[in-house]
């Protein structure tokens, strides 16, 4: 019975030197996954926006804001700005901007460690594409 109660003591020492180190790491791939999804949904709502202004006849503007806004009213991560130039006449270029940001949970870790990273991952996006004409 001892050699079983040694065995078992061995396993959970490796245990408590492993667990959290396995659990940074998988929080870290977390958050940065979290950031990746914000890149992605800020990259396709800056092309849908872009399209949908390039086909727009009129308020170019306006139909990319909106566009680009629905489609980031549900993601579920980040937070998102959509600014946008150009357009009005047939031929000119319609560039949406879309900016985001996602908070970085291991901004107050990595501090205990003397290493220094933004509070909040950001990140802009672009997308352009040429005005239609009719």
């Amino acid at each position: 019975m001892r050699k079983f109660l040694h065995d078992i003591r061995a396993e959970l020492d490796e245990a408590v030197f492993v667990l959290p180190v396995l659990l940074l790491v998988t929080f870290g791939l977390v958050n940065l996954s979290m950031v990746g999804f914000a890149s992605l949904s800020a990259a396709n709502a800056a092309n849908y926006g872009a399209r949908m202004a390039s086909v727009a006849q009129s308020n170019q503007a306006g139909t990319a804001v909106g566009a680009a806004s629905s489609m980031l009213a549900v993601a579920p991560v980040g937070a998102y700005t959509v600014s946008v130039a150009g357009g009005g006449t047939p031929g000119s270029l319609v560039r949406v901007q879309v900016q985001y940001s996602v908070p970085n949970y291991f901004a107050g870790l990595t501090g205990l460690f003397g290493i220094s990273t933004p509070a909040n991952w950001t990140g802009t996006v672009r997308s352009d594409f040429r005005q239609e004409g009719w």
